[in-house]
């Protein structure tokens, strides 16, 4: 499997952002790799990949990354999410990442959302209210 990872540091631009973060997008190389990436503070985000038929492994790591280091994205516009497969991704398309997410992990979308959400912003700071 082709690992594909996407580290950023950046200063906070909204108040309560971390002066400093990173996370790993697209495929994690596997469970090593991804333990590995934890275990460097890193967040894991998820995207189409992971509707993929050919992306079992990738499942199987969706699964166990803990529940506060979890993120979801939608890499438009490429790589769009089953059903969406083959058309031009946008963020509407997440939902699907989402549900699968979710029942992957045995938990409600809401409680997913909730939790992804949350994660989103102690990663990049609170959106203003």
């Amino acid at each position: 499997m082709t690992r594909c990872v996407c580290l950023t540091k950046r200063p906070p631009k909204r108040a309560g952002a971390p002066a400093s973060w990173a996370w790993c997008t697209a495929t994690p190389g596997g469970p090593d790799f991804a333990r590995a990436l934890l275990d460097r503070g890193l967040y894991l985000g998820f995207s189409g990949i992971l509707t993929f038929r050919s992306a079992d492994m990738l499942r199987g790591v969706a699964r166990t990354v803990p529940a506060d280091r979890l993120l979801i994205e939608t890499d438009s516009p490429f790589l769009a999410p089953v059903p969406k497969r083959g058309q031009r991704n946008e963020p509407a398309f997440v939902v699907h990442v989402a549900e699968l997410l979710a029942t992957l992990r045995g938990v409600t979308l809401d409680e997913l959302a909730d939790q992804t959400n949350a994660n989103a912003e102690r990663l990049f700071g609170a959106w203003p209210a």
